[in-house]
């Protein structure tokens, strides 16, 4: 991997960098201050977060469709389609049966749903190797393997104690960007494999956070 750093400061003025002085845990009368001196201990209130439901079967291949939709010709998007169906009408229900058991048995954990439809096909997938069983069609389709090739993946921890982080590549042709937004100064570290420009990647998020300043500024966005 090769790490960039881009770190800049809020209003403008002189770059924040590794070693520059950082605001200390115990400055101020914000948020933090209040986490730092808290008797509660971490995770105190996990177990009375509400948990969230796996989502049906029906709903998480409909937003699959929809999302694939707008990436495929007619051809491509009624295979995929065709795929799909037979997952949902097949194996895909008996996995599904099986999932929802499992998290029935597994009170501690919660799943997370939404809009989003990975990480119920990416259990459903893990569920169906974990069982021996021949991967399903659905996860045969070049779309499938499209969709999931996440060439910018990114994460944040924006924290006063944290200064400097990173986030790798999730594939080897993408870039892995870890950032943090702060007070008075953002900035991220972007990472990539060899056969990708990190440092041209940078510039361009250097030149899209200029363009926002610019525009908060009121001045006019150079081309």
């Amino acid at each position: 991997m090769v790490p960039r750093l881009l770190l800049r400061a809020w209003p403008r003025g002189p770059a924040v960098g590794p070693g520059a002085p950082s605001r200390p845990l115990s400055a101020g009368s914000g948020p933090g201050q209040y986490l730092q001196h808290s008797i509660v201990p971490t995770m105190h209130y996990q177990d009375s977060l509400p948990r969230l439901p796996i989502p049906k079967l029906e709903d998480t291949i409909r937003r699959y469709l929809s999302a694939q939709k707008p990436l495929l010709d007619d051809g491509q998007f009624r295979k995929t389609e065709q795929f799909c169906k037979s997952f949902e009408n097949g194996i895909g229900k008996e996995l599904h049966e099986q999932l929802v058991a499992q998290d029935k048995q597994n009170k501690h954990t919660s799943y997370i749903s939404g809009q989003g439809f990975d990480r119920h096909l990416f259990a459903l997938r893990h569920l169906a190797a974990a069982k021996g069983i021949i991967l399903p069609e659905l996860y045969l389709d070049p779309a499938y393997g499209q969709i999931n090739h996440n060439v910018l993946s990114t994460s944040t921890l924006s924290s006063p104690a944290v200064n400097l982080g990173g986030f790798a590549p999730v594939v080897s042709d993408g870039f892995g960007v870890g950032y943090a937004v702060h007070g008075n100064w953002i900035g991220c570290n972007v990472s990539s494999y060899p056969g990708r420009n990190a440092r041209e990647f940078l510039q361009c998020v250097e030149k899209a956070l200029e363009d926002m300043f610019d525009a908060l500024e009121g001045k006019s966005i150079k081309s």
